[in-house]
């Protein structure tokens, strides 16, 4: 018994160009359409961060930002605060997450014992994970 051998099927096949084409449309609208945001101020908030010849703290969305203007001014999340009340939003947030980040971000021209109660009332609140922020650049010496 012989069995004839019919003609072979053509092997299927995918054109994977169109699928290319909508993979790198997706590609060049998502960087288009990206928002390139610097947080380095706040708005209404003038402070002036030192200069660093490198960054290493990265910022988080649970951080606590404190902002001290040159002034002496101080503000908690873009809201002016005092002492007392900053002292209270230590107690409440290190209540709810004692990891919290707390970064400050004080003028270079600001007094120095200023920024040290800053971070003595976070301290003293059990918030001990602190951070000053600055800005990268030389400092021109």
């Amino acid at each position: 018994m012989r069995f004839t051998r019919r003609g072979r099927r053509p092997e299927a096949s995918v054109d994977l160009t169109p699928m290319l084409d909508v993979t790198f449309n997706l590609v060049l609208f998502f960087a288009v359409t990206t928002n390139f945001v610097q947080t380095e101020q706040a708005p209404g908030i003038e402070v002036d961060l030192p200069r660093a010849s490198s960054e290493t703290v990265l910022s988080d969305d649970g951080d606590m930002d404190v902002w001290v203007a040159a002034d002496g001014a101080v503000y908690l999340d873009d809201q002016p605060v005092t002492l007392a009340q900053l002292d209270e939003a230590f107690r409440a947030r290190a209540a709810a997450k004692p990891s919290t980040l707390v970064v400050i971000k004080a003028d270079e021209g600001v007094a120095h014992g200023r920024v040290v109660a800053v971070m003595d009332y976070a301290r003293n609140r059990g918030l001990s994970r602190l951070a000053i922020a600055t800005r990268v650049g030389d400092d021109g010496g």
